[in-house]
């Protein structure tokens, strides 16, 4: 298997665990809850490590940013996760509220991921066109919700988790498209 495939399923799995694992925290069990999120984090870091080289010919400057605000999310979730452990009101409120800023940062380095991909032709192009409409809407939800126009909209995650959970699939079974120059 060459270092491509294992990469592919590597990203695969650590989308699938990310989301897996998030806010699967019992609020009872604070050591539980705390390693769910901590592990989430890293995963996120985790990918963003792992796909930049791969984007990096796509776009030098998305690349970066993307990279970045992977990280930063991801660092947002172990923070969290340390704040859902040491678990006093005054923290479990900021951990709401790095939760809801989590939320704006995940839309902005989805969108440029899916931009990427695009450009990169990794995946379909019809699975790259899915993600970055479903980060818009992630980006619309979150300013109606931030603006207090439409709160409770959560339903409309629905197309980014529904397009994280294909496309990590994709990857774990299918892998990269191999016609654009990825070495073998």
């Amino acid at each position: 298997m060459d270092t491509n495939r294992k990469t592919a399923i590597a990203v695969g799995v650590l989308i699938l665990l990310a989301y897996a694992i998030l806010g699967t925290g019992n609020p009872d069990a604070k050591w539980v809850g705390m390693l769910c999120e901590v592990v989430s984090g890293l995963a996120v870091i985790g990918i963003a490590w792992l796909m930049a080289p791969l984007l990096l010919p796509y776009g030098k400057q998305a690349t970066f940013w993307y990279a970045a605000l992977k990280g930063l999310e991801g660092v947002l979730m172990l923070v969290g996760g340390v704040f859902f452990l040491i678990h006093t009101p005054d923290l479990l409120a900021v951990r709401d509220s790095i939760y809801l800023v989590h939320g704006y940062i995940f839309a902005v380095p989805a969108l440029i991921f899916y931009y990427l991909l695009y450009r990169a032709g990794l995946v379909p192009r019809w699975l790259s066109v899915w993600g970055a409409i479903a980060a818009l809407i992630l980006v619309a939800v979150n300013l109606l919700e931030v603006l207090n126009i439409v709160p409770g909209m959560e339903i409309l995650y629905l197309p980014i988790v529904s397009n994280e959970a294909v496309l990590a699939l994709w990857l774990i079974f299918k892998g990269f498209n191999r016609q654009n120059g990825l070495p073998e």
